[in-house]
């Protein structure tokens, strides 16, 4: 299925599973998408910066692409296909779209400073990629330095009309999803869905701001679901609970550096993938740092059944 403007909901970005020799987990993979579906995502992205998609080969990333179009059935799959040079970027693009991806997301590079230098690049890359492919921005300054601001995200989604989505990772980035919105009630910007990141921690809040799901990793996914359908029909007291018991856990998976090993080992433990590894270079965790996410988990669990692993 094709990514629209109309997406939304949640769209777990998937890790990429790993045996502890570094090889792609293919058993584990298959197993992630069907959870993935089971639990009622809405689609998923694939070769996200959590998924260590700089670590791939070519055919691994289309490998992984292949599983999740398969399991994921008519729900859309989002792919990264950020890259230095632009041939690359649509040689993956074209690839994973006749595959039956949905869409594709691009970072700028971090190289990029104004305003101009921006929104220029946006239109080389749908250049090279083709107007015939739905693409989402990624908007995450804290790890790209890439600053966007609103007028400029207005620009690019005004200026390629295959910019279907903005993936939304600012921080703090409240006043930005109001600003947008703003834009499009006042008939200055189109609409497209805005699905928010950062591990989900402004979620409750993002949200109420005018978002429409989210796109982001975490070790439990089905809080995601819970807090963005609670949100949707209206029940802000039911979706802040169940965010406010998952948020300790949350927040110590958001640490730079060992969130990726913190999130792959409790779906390690919840008996989603099979190992917690990372392909090198990558993070481990520490005795300590288990005891302390088995400590989260068991805290967890008074208030969420789904964390008594």
């Amino acid at each position: 299925m094709r990514l629209t403007t109309q997406a939304g909901g949640v769209y777990p970005i998937a890790p990429t599973p790993f045996t502890p020799d570094g090889a792609v987990d293919w058993t584990s993979a298959d197993r992630l998408f069907d959870y993935y579906a089971g639990i009622g995502s809405d689609g998923v992205t694939v070769l996200g910066i959590m998924g260590e998609a700089p670590k791939l080969e070519p055919e691994e990333s289309i490998g992984l692409v292949k599983r999740a179009v398969a399991k994921m059935g008519d729900k859309p799959i989002i792919v990264g296909v950020s890259a230095p040079g632009f041939a690359a970027m649509r040689s993956l693009a074209r690839q994973v779209m006749d595959l039956g991806a949905g869409g594709v997301m691009i970072a700028p590079p971090t190289n990029l400073r104004t305003d101009d230098q921006i929104v220029g690049y946006y239109a080389q890359a749908v250049e090279a990629i083709g107007s015939d492919i739905p693409f989402v921005i990624q908007d995450y300054p804290l790890t790209l330095s890439v600053v966007m601001t609103p007028a400029v995200i207005r620009r690019i989604i005004q200026d390629n009309p295959s910019c279907v989505m903005l993936k939304h990772e600012d921080w703090p980035g409240l006043e930005k999803i109001a600003t947008l919105r703003r834009f499009e009630a006042e008939g200055s910007l189109r609409r497209v869905a805005i699905l928010t990141g950062n591990g989900g921690l402004f979620l409750d809040f993002e949200m109420e701001r005018g978002a429409d799901g989210a796109n982001t990793g975490y070790a439990f996914p089905e809080m995601l679901i819970d807090v963005v359908r609670l949100s949707k029909a209206g029940k802000r007291d039911e979706a802040h609970d169940i965010f406010d018991a998952h948020l300790p856990l949350a927040r110590y998976e958001q640490q730079q550096g060992v969130g990726l090993a913190v999130r792959k080992y409790v779906m390690a433990r919840r008996g989603i993938l099979a190992h917690d590894a990372q392909r090198k270079p990558g993070s481990t965790l520490t005795a300590a740092a288990r005891a302390e996410v088995d400590y989260l988990l068991a805290r967890l669990a008074r208030h969420d059944a789904r964390a008594a692993l």
